[in-house]
């Protein structure tokens, strides 16, 4: 019996599996785990397993690059290859040349997995959505000029706000080429000075709307440096720009009714303004004149002349009060002098004398005791009318 060395029995082991077309060009249906992208060849690891057994698999750069979406550990596929032995190893595998998601289609898993990917790095934030401005001078629409889209936009533009620039950018809107023309378009329109952007087309079935789910198209409205309103013509789906731009319409024609005001809305508006600055006017001028008025009566009731006539005013009132209080007084006096003259005159000697007694004066001494008198002293009698002389004998 030969001695074999370890090279020629998986040489040989492989040469079998090889001949044997039972396993060679084969669909094979299991979940992917220990998912492993090689950075720098490009090659897919991977284990491909069952509930009861597991397989290697590896799939090269040149086939991975053909894939729609990326594999993930746990998805459920179905792969086609064949099986070979890895001779330096001497471990058989399955060489890998498509793989396909058992179930959802792969461009929906590819169109999800960019979803994830995109929201991640914040491209979908509402804290990045910048509001349309409120009366653009530039609106930019890139879109086909060829298809309806632009008919649409230019109808509602002209009707709704002929004050506005339309400047439309041509792009294509499908097609493998189309992302990058879009893309061109938008930094086109951007530098054109546009105040905001329309992006989108007529709608169409989800192969015509690929160029609105790549991720260039994300990229560049996210990175607009102006409002972009996403008009891909899609009522029931989002694609990925519209979650990237900064506002969503369903359609080209709803996209620019957003994006401008109504002339008749401004003009009502305006007459709105107009009304409220007139009777804010007239109320202010209302509040000036009252104040107005206020002021010059402070300011006369301050004022030299008014201040010496509320003087003179005091003046004469204290007068008049003075000349009463006199009056009053004299008045008093005159009645209490007469008072004290009627009872003066009653303990008068004279009222004494004019019933009949009179008075006796030795010189200018009032005699009231007949002793005090001799004889051939002469005296004075007052009566009670007139007075004479007598001499005392």
């Amino acid at each position: 019996m030969p001695v074999l060395t370890v090279s020629q029995i998986n040489r040989y082991i492989s040469f079998r599996f090889k001949e044997d077309k039972n396993i060679q060009g084969i669909m094979v249906k299991g979940e992917i785990s220990n998912f492993v992208e090689h950075y720098r060849s490009g090659h897919l690891y991977f284990t491909l397993k069952d509930g009861e057994s597991a397989i290697k698999a590896v799939m090269f750069a040149s086939a991975a690059a053909r894939l729609r979406f990326s594999p993930e550990d746990g998805m459920s596929v179905i792969v086609s290859g064949s099986v070979s032995v890895f001779e330096r190893d001497g471990v058989y595998q399955l060489y890998v040349t498509d793989i396909q998601p058992d179930g959802a289609g792969a461009v929906s898993i590819a169109l999800e997995q960019l979803k994830k990917k995109l929201s991640k790095e914040g491209i979908f934030d509402t804290a990045h959505k910048r509001p349309v401005p409120v009366m653009p001078k530039k609106i930019g629409a890139v879109t086909s000029l060829s298809g309806a889209a632009v008919r649409d936009i230019v109808n509602v533009l002209s009707r709704r706000y002929p004050i506005g620039e339309l400047y439309c950018v041509n792009a294509l809107v499908q097609g493998e080429n189309a992302p990058e023309s879009v893309c061109r378009g938008i930094m086109k329109a951007e530098s054109l000075g546009c105040d905001v952007i329309i992006v989108g087309r007529g709608g169409g079935s989800s192969e015509d709307l690929s160029a609105f789910n790549s991720e260039k198209v994300a990229y560049a409205i996210y990175n607009c440096k102006v409002p972009v309103i996403s008009a891909v013509g899609h009522e029931t789906n989002f694609s990925i720009a519209d979650l990237a731009a900064d506002l969503r319409a369903p359609t080209p024609s709803a996209a620019a009714e957003l994006s401008v005001p109504s002339v008749e809305n401004l003009a009502e508006k305006l007459n709105i303004c107009e009304r409220r600055i007139r009777n804010a006017a007239l109320r202010k001028l209302d509040s000036c004149t009252d104040g107005y008025i206020a002021l010059n009566a402070r300011l006369t009731a301050q004022s030299p002349e008014n201040r010496m006539k509320l003087a003179a005013g005091r003046l004469d009132g204290l007068s008049e009060r003075l000349k009463n209080s006199y009056g009053r007084y004299t008045s008093n006096c005159d009645k209490r002098l007469g008072e004290l003259a009627v009872r003066l005159d009653m303990l008068s000697p004279l009222k004494v004398l004019s019933r009949g007694y009179s008075l006796v004066y030795h010189g200018e001494r009032l005699i009231n005791d007949a002793e005090k008198l001799k004889s051939g002293d002469t005296v004075k009698i007052r009566f009670g009318s007139g007075e004479h002389d007598a001499v005392i004998k």
